[in-house]
């Protein structure tokens, strides 16, 4: 499994970089991690309806994606991991790594000494309730792209204008807030950590 830590980057830029990644690789290919944070926006998967989108007009972008799920927000200070992965290779079902990829999450909160949980009903990772972490992944003949969002250190007043992930009043939280003040980069190596040993059994 090939990692890149591609840092700061726009949504849209490196969504065509998924979609071309996805649609020339080919089977001998490895998969890969992709870190990156986005700067402000807001990213419509398959299922957003409007009563889902931000109720007051804002200046941060609002996209179109071809992911499943809702609508939600990226900013700095969030990291995401896009996991550009061949699911039959890998012998995993769509929701077999739905689950994986939010145990990454769960298991490296529970490595910082946070319990959290994932929901049959909504996809992502919660701690009390609150979502930390949302998921989303679009497959293209056996590859998956897009991944999971995890929020570190962030502004998180975005999301009070959205119905995130389509459920009104639904709480976000971030590690800042649980009282978890290490580097965008420790967090992010530890997350990998957490992929190589749960996608790494699987090849």
């Amino acid at each position: 499994m090939i990692i890149k830590t591609i840092g700061l980057i726009d949504y849209e830029e490196s969504l065509q970089r998924m979609q071309e990644f996805t649609l020339r690789r080919s089977q001998k290919e490895e998969d890969e991690l992709w870190i990156v944070e986005h700067p402000p926006v807001y990213t419509m998967g398959l299922k957003t309806k409007p009563e889902h989108l931000p109720q007051v007009r804002q200046r941060i972008p609002l996209v179109q994606s071809d992911r499943g799920g809702q609508i939600t927000y990226h900013g700095p200070g969030q990291i995401i991991i896009y996991a550009l992965l061949d699911l039959r290779r890998l012998k995993l079902s769509v929701r077999e790594a739905v689950r994986l990829l939010e145990q990454t999450v769960i298991n490296l909160l529970l490595s910082l000494g946070i319990n959290a949980n994932g929901d049959e009903v909504r996809p992502g990772v919660y701690v009390q309730g609150k979502k930390i972490a949302s998921l989303g992944l679009k497959i293209r003949n056996g590859y998956s792209y897009h991944g999971v969002a995890l929020n570190v250190d962030m502004d998180i007043s975005p999301f009070e204008q959205i119905n995130p992930c389509g459920y009104a009043n639904l709480s976000v939280t971030q590690l800042k807030d649980l009282d978890v003040n290490l580097s965008i980069d420790e967090i992010s190596q530890r997350w990998v950590d957490q992929f190589l040993v749960l996608f790494g059994d699987k090849n």
